[in-house]
C-alpha cells in the first residue's frame, strides 16, 4: 500500500478519534509564528512599526523572522521610529527574554538546493554580516524557512555557522515543493558528511491538506492536526507559519478561537530548548531526494535565470582565485568592495521568488528582469577584476609575435587540456606554441582562434612562448566523411558516428581506452542525442531524427573536431555544435533553437483552462517536454546525481510524476551519472544550468530542453527567445567518484583561461601553483583574502577520509582550520618534511568542508 494512502487512512481514523476523545484537550500544543519576505518582495514602508505595535499589543506573542537583510536599510531610512523600537525589542537575545528570533539570515532567501555549495555559504555569511550591522546582538540558533529552502548538506554548513537546530517544515507555501514527511517530534538530521543537527521534521502524520495545492495540515493548530500528532506519540506538537510581510492580521491564530487549545506561541529555539523532548528519537540520513520539488523546469524564463546564475557563480569563484594569485604574488590590493557587490547581487538573483514567480512584479520589473540586472552588475565587477588581476600578474597586455601566452587554472588539480586564445597578431605558419623546455605543443588554427594543448599546475598558471619554427604535423583528432554520408570522428579516446539522415544524431560512440565499449544502445527506438517532445498544438510528438539534417565540419583537428548539425523539429530550426577534443574525456554540445510562433510543448492537460486547485499540472510531466535523449548501452542502470556538497544515489524507479501530492526530486544541479548495475561503465551528463533530467526502466536518460505552456498560477510560459544552452557527456569506467566526475564538472565550470603577455617572465615565474593538493578527491571551493590572511576552502568531493597534504606557494605565519564564523577549530602544524614549502596535512570525511586560514601570507 502506498505511504500516502496509509497516512490518509490514519488521519481519517485520528479525526474520528479526535471528536470522540477528550484525552488530549489538556495537553499543550505550540505554534511558531512570524514573518517572511522583505524589501525586494513584499515589505510595506511602515511595516516595521506595525510589527512593533503588534508585539506590544500581544505580550505573549513571539515571532520568527525570515526577512531579506537589505530590508532593514530601507526601514532605517523610511520608518526610523519603528526601526529603533524594533531594535530595542530585538536586543535581548537570551532564551528567556527573546521574543524575536531570526531563523534564516539568507541574503537572497534561496531554495538552496538549486545553487552551488559555495553560494549557500555566502548566502548565510553576507546575510549575517548585514543583519549584525542593524542588530549587533543577533544570534542564529535554529534554521527555518517559509519556503522549501532545504538541501541535504545544510547540517554541516549550519553547524559551522553556529546553528544548533533546524526545522524542515514549510506548511503554508508548498507550491514549489516540500520536505518528505518523516518521523516525530524531533530527529537528528544527518548530512552527507555525517553531521547531525537536531531538527523538527515535517511529521510523518503531517499530510498534505485536502483540497489544497500549497498547504499541509500543519499550517495551523487545527484539532485534526493536533489529535493526529498526539495519537502518533508526538507529545509537544508544533504548527508553523511565517506570514508574508504585509499581512495585517497580527498573531496568525488570532485570539485562539477555532483551533486547538491550549496553544502557546514560541520561537523555534525556545520551543526546542524548553518545550520539546529535547533529545531526538531517531537519526534520519536525509537524502537530497527527500527534498521534493516542482518548479516549471524547462520553461525558457527559468532556464535563462538558471544559466545567468550559474555563469555568475562560476565567474565570481574563478575571479576570486585569480585575484588571490595577484594579491599574493604581486601584492595587489584585494578588491573587497567590488567582490561584495558582485556576491550580494548574485545572492539576490538566487532568491526563490526569481525561480518560482519569475513573471511577477510587473512588466519591465519582473523577478526575471531583476536577475538580468543583478547578474549583469556582478559580471561587470568580475570582468573588471579579472582583467586587472591578470594584467598585474602578467605585467602587461601587449600580444606580440615572439612573446608569451599565460594559461590560468583555478581548479585544484593539474590539467592537460586544449585551451583557446585569440590568434596572435602576425601569426604565420612559422610560429609555434612551445613550453618552457622548447617542446612544440599540439596546435590548431581555426579562423581567428588559436587552440593548443596546455599543461597547467593546480590553482596556478603556466606560461608558453610563441617561437618561430616550422610547425610539425601532429597526430590528433580528425573527421572523415564515409561512403554512406555519415561522419566518423576519431580522437585518441573516441570513435563516433554522426548520421545526417537521422537528424545528425549519434549512431555509435566507442570509447577506445575503455575496452572499446559501445555506449549507444543501438536497439533502442530512440536515437542518441535526439531532440523529442510533444508539440501539443502541432500534431503531437515530433523528433529531430525524423528528417535529415545538414552536417558540416567547422573544426577539423588536430586539437579539436567540431561538427555543426543544422536541423529541424516541428518547423523550428536548430543548430548544434558537437565537439570532440584530443585527450579530453568530455564531449561538448552547444544547442541553439530558433522558435517559430511560440509552439506549445509539453503535456496537453489544462492548457486551455488552468485550475489552481487541481493536483494535476501539465508542467509536472517531463515525458512530454522537449528532451535531449541518450539511450545508453548499460544493463541494470543506476543513477547518481550531485547536489550542493553532496552526491545522491537515486532510489527512484523513474523521475516522472503528474500530481502535486506525488512530486519527486528529479533535479540535476551540475551532473547526473548513469552506470550499469555493477558500476563497471557509466555515462555522466553535465549541464550549464540547474534543471531536471529524465530516466526510468523503460525511458532513457534525458535532459530537459524546453517546456512551453501553462505554468504556476496560470501564467503562460512562452518561448520568447531562441534557446541557447550547453551540455556535455563523459563516458567512463567505475563509479562516479572513481571516475572523477565531480572534478570533471569543476573543469566544465571553470575552464582554463588564456591571456597574452607582452614580455617573457623569469624562469621562476613561468609556472606557479598557489594551492597544490597532493592526492585526488579534494575540490578547492574558494580562495579569498581577508586582510593579510588567505582563506582556502576545501571540499572532499571524491576522496577518502585520510589526511591530504596542502602546499601553499607562499610564506605564512600561522595556519589554522576555522569554522564559517571565522573561529579557530584547531591549529594546524606545518609538515616538517617540507622545509622549502608552507604545507599542512588535513583530514575530512567524504563530503566534508574545511576552511584553512593562512595568516599574514606573502610571496616567497
Amino acid at each position: 500500500m502506498r505511504p500516502a494512502i496509509i497516512i490518509k487512512i490514519f488521519l481519517a481514523a485520528t479525526l474520528l478519534l479526535g471528536f470522540v476523545s477528550t484525552g488530549y484537550s489538556q495537553q499543550t500544543a505550540y505554534f511558531i509564528d512570524g514573518y517572511h519576505g522583505g524589501f525586494w518582495g513584499h515589505y510595506p514602508v511602515n511595516y516595521t512599526s506595525f510589527i512593533v505595535d503588534q508585539l506590544k499589543a500581544h505580550p505573549d506573542w513571539k515571532i520568527n523572522l525570515e526577512i531579506e537583510p537589505e530590508t532593514w536599510d530601507m526601514a532605517k531610512a523610511k520608518d526610523e521610529q519603528g526601526y529603533k523600537a524594533f531594535q530595542a525589542l530585538f536586543a535581548d537575545q537570551s532564551i528567556a527574554g527573546r521574543r524575536i528570533e531570526y531563523v534564516s539570515p539568507a541574503y537572497g532567501q534561496s531554495y538552496m538546493y538549486n545553487i552551488s555549495g559555495e553560494s549557500i555559504i555566502r548566502q548565510l555569511a553576507y546575510g549575517m554580516e548585514t543583519l549584525r550591522r542593524h542588530f549587533p546582538t543577533a544570534v542564529f540558533t535554529t534554521y527555518s524557512s517559509e519556503e522549501p529552502c532545504f538541501t541535504s548538506a545544510l547540517p554541516q554548513i549550519l553547524k559551522s555557522f553556529g546553528y544548533k537546530y533546524a526545522s524542515l517544515k514549510n506548511p503554508n507555501t508548498c507550491w514549489g515543493g516540500y520536505a518528505r514527511a518523516h518521523g516525530g517530534e524531533l530527529v537528528n538530521w544527518i548530512g552527507p558528511d555525517g553531521t547531525a543537527l537536531p531538527t523538527v521534521p515535517r511529521y510523518a502524520i503531517e499530510a498534505l491538506k485536502p483540497g489544497s495545492t500549497w498547504e499541509t495540515i500543519g499550517n495551523s493548530n487545527s484539532k485534526l492536526f493536533m489529535n493526529a500528532a498526539f495519537t502518533a506519540g508526538i507529545k509537544h506538537p508544533a504548527g508553523f507559519v511565517l506570514q508574508d510581510a504585509g499581512w495585517k492580521g497580527g498573531p496568525y491564530l488570532g485570539n485562539g478561537t477555532g483551533g486547538y487549545q491550549p496553544t502557546i506561541y514560541k520561537t523555534w529555539t525556545d520551543y526546542i530548548d524548553n518545550s520539546s523532548i529535547k533529545i531526538p528519537t531517531e537519526n534520519w540520513k536525509f537524502s537530497q531526494e527527500d527534498v521534493l520539488t516542482s518548479l516549471v523546469w524547462g520553461s525558457q524564463i527559468l532556464q535563462r535565470i538558471a544559466q545567468q546564475v550559474r555563469e555568475t557563480e562560476n565567474k565570481l569563484v574563478t575571479t576570486e582565485k585569480i585575484a588571490a594569485m595577484a594579491s599574493v604574488y604581486k601584492n595587489a590590493p584585494w578588491p573587497k568592495a567590488a567582490f561584495d557587490e558582485g556576491w550580494t547581487r548574485l545572492l539576490l538573483s538566487q532568491h526563490h521568488d526569481c525561480w518560482i514567480v519569475p513573471y511577477n512584479m510587473g512588466q519591465g520589473n519582473t523577478w526575471a528582469d531583476k536577475v538580468v540586472t543583478w547578474t549583469g552588475i556582478a559580471d561587470k565587477k568580475t570582468d573588471s577584476i579579472l582583467v586587472a588581476s591578470t594584467n598585474t600578474i602578467n605585467g602587461g597586455t601587449i600580444f606580440e609575435p615572439g612573446k608569451c601566452i599565460r594559461v590560468f587554472n583555478t581548479v585544484g588539480v593539474k590539467r592537460n587540456e586544449v585551451v583557446w586564445v585569440p590568434k596572435p597578431m602576425g601569426w604565420d605558419e612559422n610560429l609555434a606554441v612551445v613550453d618552457d623546455k622548447g617542446n612544440e605543443l599540439l596546435t590548431q588554427i581555426n579562423g581567428g582562434a588559436l587552440l593548443f594543448k596546455a599543461e597547467v599546475p593546480p590553482m596556478g598558471y603556466a606560461t608558453y612562448r610563441l617561437q618561430k619554427t616550422k610547425r610539425a604535423t601532429k597526430i590528433g583528432a580528425k573527421v572523415l566523411i564515409q561512403p554512406d554520408s555519415t561522419f566518423k570522428v576519431e580522437t585518441d579516446l573516441y570513435t563516433a558516428i554522426i548520421d545526417p539522415a537521422k537528424g545528425g544524431t549519434i549512431t555509435s560512440l566507442i570509447a577506445k581506452k575503455l575496452n572499446n565499449k559501445e555506449f549507444v544502445d543501438q536497439a533502442n527506438a530512440r536515437r542518441f542525442n535526439e531532440l523529442r517532445g510533444n508539440f501539443f498544438k502541432d500534431g503531437g510528438f515530433k523528433s529531430s531524427a525524423a528528417q535529415p539534417a545538414k552536417v558540416t565540419v567547422t573544426e577539423s583537428g588536430p586539437a579539436r573536431v567540431t561538427l555543426q548539425v543544422f536541423g529541424n523539429i516541428a518547423g523550428n530550426v536548430f543548430i548544434q555544435l558537437i565537439s570532440f577534443t584530443q585527450g579530453q574525456q568530455r564531449i561538448d554540445f552547444e544547442l541553439k533553437i530558433g522558435w517559430s510562433n511560440n509552439p506549445g510543448i509539453g503535456n496537453a492537460y489544462g492548457q486551455d483552462k488552468y485550475d489552481a486547485t487541481s493536483l494535476k499540472k501539465a508542467f509536472y510531466d517531463d515525458r512530454d517536454k522537449l528532451l535531449a535523449l541518450f539511450p545508453l548501452n548499460l544493463k541494470g542502470q543506476k543513477v547518481y546525481k550531485n547536489a550542493p556538497f553532496d552526491v545522491t544515489e537515486s532510489k527512484l524507479d523513474n523521475t516522472f510524476f503528474t500530481r502535486w501530492d506525488s512530486i519527486k526530486n528529479n533535479v540535476v544541479l551540475n551532473w547526473v551519472d548513469v552506470t550499469d548495475a555493477n558500476n563497471t561503465y557509466g555515462m555522466a551528463m553535465l549541464t550549464d544550468h540547474t534543471t531536471n533530467y529524465t530516466h526510468g526502466a523503460d525511458f532513457p536518460l534525458g535532459l530537459d530542453i524546453a517546456y512551453s505552456g501553462v505554468g504556476l498560477w496560470g501564467r503562460n510560459y512562452t518561448l520568447r527567445y531562441a534557446t541557447d544552452m550547453s551540455y556535455a557527456l563523459i563516458p567512463h569506467t567505475g563509479k562516479w567518484d572513481k571516475a572523477g566526475i565531480w572534478t570533471e564538472e569543476d573543469k566544465f565550470n571553470e575552464p582554463l583561461y588564456a591571456t597574452a603577455m607582452g614580455s617573457t617572465p623569469s624562469t621562476a615565474d613561468m609556472n606557479r601553483s598557489l594551492v597544490n593538493i597532493v592526492g585526488n578527491g579534494l575540490e578547492v571551493s574558494s580562495v579569498t583574502r581577508s586582510g593579510k590572511d588567505l582563506l582556502v576552502r576545501l571540499f572532499n568531493a571524491e576522496g577518502d577520509a585520510k589526511s591530504k597534504k596542502i602546499i601553499l606557494d607562499a610564506f605564512a605565519d600561522d595556519i589554522a582550520e576555522v569554522d564559517l564564523k571565522g573561529d579557530v577549530v584547531q591549529k594546524l602544524s606545518r609538515n616538517k618534511s617540507d622545509s622549502n614549502a608552507t604545507s599542512i596535512s588535513i583530514a575530512m570525511p567524504r563530503f566534508g568542508i574545511r576552511t584553512v586560514r593562512f595568516s599574514n601570507v606573502r610571496a616567497k
